[in-house]
This record gives C-alpha cells, structure tokens and sequence, in this order.
C-alpha cells in the first residue's frame, strides 16, 4: 500500500493518492471572481488540473461534495456549468449542501474522490 501526498502545506495536502484512489482537497475559485457560473467554472478546471498531476481524469470521479454559499441562489448557476463539464455516462456519486465559507467572496467549493487507471 502505497501512500503519496502531493502539494503539501502545514495544514493539509491538496492531492493525496492511496491504494489506486486519489483524494482532493476542497477546491475553489482561488481568484474568487463574481458570480456561481464562473466560480463553478474555474473549480472545475482546478480539479482537472489536480487529477491530471494525479495521473487521473473526470471520467474516473467516484464522488463529489459540493459545498455552495447559498443553495436557494446558486444551484441552477453551478449544476448548469457542472452539466456541461461531467463527461457524459461518468456521473459520480454527488452530495451538495450549503455551507458557510471561510471568506463571503467564495460560493462554491468541492471536494472529489477519483481512481487512478
């Protein structure tokens, strides 16, 4: 069983890899740019860019946790960025909740689950 951890800091890593499975940590628009769409966007090409170093892609997703600021405001906006982006017959297993955010720029945040090849 090997265990890797990838862009490490003192609190956390964002990419850990054990047993085949990648983990990442809660990814979000780090530019914290206005509006869900664009936020939605910009997360979802952070996680592509982490499972790429990872050695994976969407396509292998197993789950998702979305976290959004404001469920009422923000859903249709994210799920209609999110639909375009899942690869189409991989849809992960998906959790989305409303939560309250480290800063009140973010507005959506998600934590992915994925296999390697």
């Amino acid at each position: 069983m090997s265990l890797q951890r990838l862009r490490t800091e003192a609190r956390y890593s964002e990419i850990v890899i054990h047993n085949g499975t990648v983990y990442l940590a809660g990814q979000l628009d780090e530019a914290l740019n206005p509006g869900i769409e664009r936020q939605t966007r910009e997360t979802l090409d952070a996680i592509d860019r982490m499972l790429a170093e990872a050695g994976t892609d969407k396509s292998r997703i197993l789950s998702v946790t979305i976290y959004l600021k404001d469920i009422d405001a923000d859903y249709a906006g994210m799920n209609a960025v999110w639909d375009a982006w899942v690869a189409k017959g991989a849809a992960p297993a998906r959790a989305c909740v409303e939560a309250k955010m480290y800063s009140p720029e973010v507005l959506v945040e998600m934590t992915v689950v994925a296999a390697l090849p």
